[in-house]
């Protein structure tokens, strides 16, 4: 077997990151890695305190390093900033973190407001009639979602979880024989004409590093002597070549394993690709399709809904106001004086305008012993309820189209009001953003949300298909967890505490393959003896009941609740998929809505404004076209456009061109990462890929 040999100019040392002669052969085996290449640029990087190699190459190669002392890496890749992009009700059930975490509470959990009340509201126009509740939230939360995933990434990384934001998963990783050993990133810094600009840099393949390969060569770092290593005795030489011959061995394995005789050659490909990209994920919809995992059950197509969403602030009123202890200095130490202004009678959150009057002109005013401000408010009590449940369905939906909505008070004077719209709704003339400013108008709401502020705007898809839905969720290589599968409790309208569950119940069979040769088939065992599988069996005739229309929906969800509590002797079906049921525009009338009144409701922009959505705009857009005819030959002339309606961020635009002839826009700026469009289109014409970087939605309360 011939060896390359590594030469110092390959090596090139990043920034002052890292010091090149404290790397060794130890800590570099420790430390999650990327292979160097050799011939190819490459270098040592340092990243909170860890290091790495960088290679070159079509793409750099990344290695999730093996077991050591029974302990095993796991690296996260999301594609926004630590809950950036996470957006939900959320009404949270405990269940599932009680069994991952029982100290929740205790380790200051941001889940601090039960439910106190639990309403449910049949709307008409002007009426709201009031209706038994069927959710049973007592000993329930309200929550912000992307909140609690911040606080978990913090307890995730405290164990040892690498987190890396801002990568997006663009595409699975095969090996020879079809099976998934990783994912790669997208590349970066690539213009819209496609041309590489300045900032460019290449994707990363992520793999798991076979298992038992990792403790053979934690072997040969304990045993090897350095002397008869070809290159030079510096330490940094050394490493290189150790890690280069590495990545030799595991690329040549098989062809070395009659040398290798007391390892079992099953064990040596024990990668595991866990795929949690919540509802709709594209490398989880690729990995459905290609394993053929819908059939391997058998599983009916999922159905979805759009969900749309604000966060409020109740209005609050200022009554008093103090300054104390008030002193700050400017560069050259001299006094300055300071004045507090308030902008405007009506705030939240708290707007304050500080005015510093800097008598020398010296410098920049700096804080020097502290700056106190005591403000004190008073608020309407009377609106804002902690923990108090409302949901609707009704108005202002017609009887045809499923959905409802829901109105929840948080703390901090808080509130996240939305609509839900399942995507088999039959009008191409429905407009889901549209449908909810008019439902916040409605008497019984708008007294609510009068005097308040929008603080966030957002919106996404959920998968309502349930137990009929859900695919065979293991696949050669690893396994799909969470909304991805599609575990959502549609009569509970909660999917977080069995998506949790979930990933528990994949960690413990990844934990079993590689530590004790087990099978990944273990995580869809213990999945069915779950009480995962038990609530979703249960709840599997609510949803499919409403084909047949509000009414008949709502009997049978009725008879299923208080009488059969689950017990069915049948299992209705879901009809159509989503983007069947879309009818020809000739059957149906424009839906004319009223304008905003940028009071409770608003414009789009305005709205977008609130996401914090933000794409680097110079890329090629992540929305693609399958077919760039189709919409101008079958989407406008027979749908009437809808692609310009269902889309809650007006992506989608029809505009004239210089024939006055319309074509469609494709603002992917403006996207949201909802997937409406990946699910509704009439002719599965549009492809939800993954944009540059951590592109999207900047989410902090949703």
């Amino acid at each position: 077997m011939k060896l390359h040999s590594i030469q110092r100019e390959h090596v090139k040392l990043l920034g002052s990151e890292a010091n090149i002669n404290s790397i060794t052969a130890s800590n570099l085996w420790k430390l999650n890695t990327v292979t160097y290449k050799p011939g190819r640029r490459g270098g040592v990087r340092c990243k909170n305190g860890k290091l790495g190699m960088i290679g070159g190459g079509k793409k750099r190669q990344g290695t999730v390093w093996g077991a050591e002392n029974g302990e095993f890496p796991f690296r996260e890749f999301s594609h926004g900033g630590g809950g950036a992009h996470i957006l939900s009700g959320n009404v949270f059930e405990p269940r599932a973190l009680d069994e991952l975490l029982p100290q929740w509470k205790q380790e200051e959990a941001p889940i601090s407001v039960p439910v106190s009340s639990d309403k449910f509201w049949y709307l008409t126009k002007d009426r709201a009639i009031s209706l038994p509740s069927p959710f049973h939230n007592r000993g329930n939360y309200v929550i912000s979602l992307s909140q609690l995933v911040r606080w978990m990434g913090v307890k995730a990384e405290e164990l040892g979880v690498e987190i890396y934001p801002g990568f997006s998963a663009s595409e699975v990783l095969y090996d020879t024989n079809n099976k998934v050993i990783g994912i790669g990133t997208n590349d970066m810094g690539i213009a819209k004409d496609g041309s590489k600009k300045d900032t460019f840099q290449r994707g990363v393949e992520l793999r798991g590093k076979p298992l038992s390969l990792s403790v053979f060569l934690s072997f040969s770092h304990t045993h090897r002597n350095t002397n008869s290593c070809t290159c030079s005795n510096n330490n940094i030489e050394r490493d290189i070549f150790i890690n280069f011959l590495e990545c030799y061995l595991e690329s040549h394995l098989l062809r070395l394993m009659p040398y290798l005789s007391h390892i079992d050659s099953r064990e040596c490909l024990r990668r595991i690709t866990l795929l949690a990209e919540g509802c709709r994920g594209s490398l989880s919809e690729k990995i459905i399709k290609n394993y053929k995992l819908r059939e391997l059950r058998p599983a009916q197509h999922q159905t979805y809904a759009l969900g749309i969403k604000e966060a409020k602030a109740m209005p609050v009123l200022l009554a008093v106001y103090s300054a104390q202890s008030w002193e700050l200095a400017d560069a050259n130490d001299s006094t300055v004086g300071v004045s507090l202004r308030v902008r405007t009678a009506h705030l939240s959150p708290m707007t304050l305008e500080i005015s510093v009057d800097n008598a020398s002109g010296n410098g920049i005013p700096t804080i020097k012993k502290g700056l106190l401000v005591k403000v004190v408010w008073e608020i309407d009590e009377s609106k804002h309820k902690p923990g108090a449940v409302l949901h609707t369905l009704g108005w202002p939906l017609d009887h045809k189209t499923y959905g409802g909505s829901f109105l929840y008070h948080m703390n901090d004077r808080q509130i996240s009001i939305g609509l839900v719209v399942a995507l088999n709704y039959h009008n191409p003339f429905l407009n889901p953003y549209e449908e909810f400013q008019k439902f916040k108008h409605h008497p019984a709401i708008k007294p609510l949300l009068e005097g308040g502020t929008v603080l966030q705007y957002g919106a996404r898809t959920l998968n309502e298909g349930g137990f009929q839905s859900i695919p065979y969720p293991v696949f050669p290589g690893g396994a799909i967890i969470g909304c991805s599968a599609g575990f959502l409790n549609v009569p509970k309208i909660k999917g977080t505490h069995t998506a949790m569950k979930s990933g528990m119940l994949a960690a413990e069979a990844a934990f079993g393959v590689l530590n004790e040769g087990l099978n990944m088939k273990t995580y869809w065992d213990t999945l069915q003896n779950s009480w995962v599988w038990e609530e979703l069996h249960k709840a599997r005739n609510y949803r499919p009941a409403f084909e047949y229309g509000l009414v008949p929906g709502l009997a049978m969800s009725a008879l299923e609740h208080y009488i059969l509590r689950g017990r069915s002797p049948f299992t209705l079906k879901h009809g159509k998929p989503d983007h069947e049921a879309t009818e020809v525009a000739r059957l149906h009338s424009p839906i004319q809505y009223p304008k905003p009144d940028g009071v409770l409701s608003f414009d789009v922009p305005t709205s977008l404004h609130r996401s914090n959505t933000n794409h680097e705009h110079d890329q090629p857009a992540h929305l693609r076209l399958r077919d760039p005819k189709i919409p101008e030959l079958v989407n406008l002339p027979e749908y009437a456009g809808p692609e310009s309606r269902y889309c809650p961020a007006r992506v989608y635009e029809y505009v004239p061109d210089e024939k006055s002839q319309l074509k469609l826009q494709i603002n992917a700026q403006n996207c949201l990462h909802c997937k409406a469009c990946d699910i509704k289109d009439p002719k599965q014409n549009i492809e939800w890929t993954v944009p540059e970087g951590g592109g999207g939605p900047g989410y902090s309360v949703m």
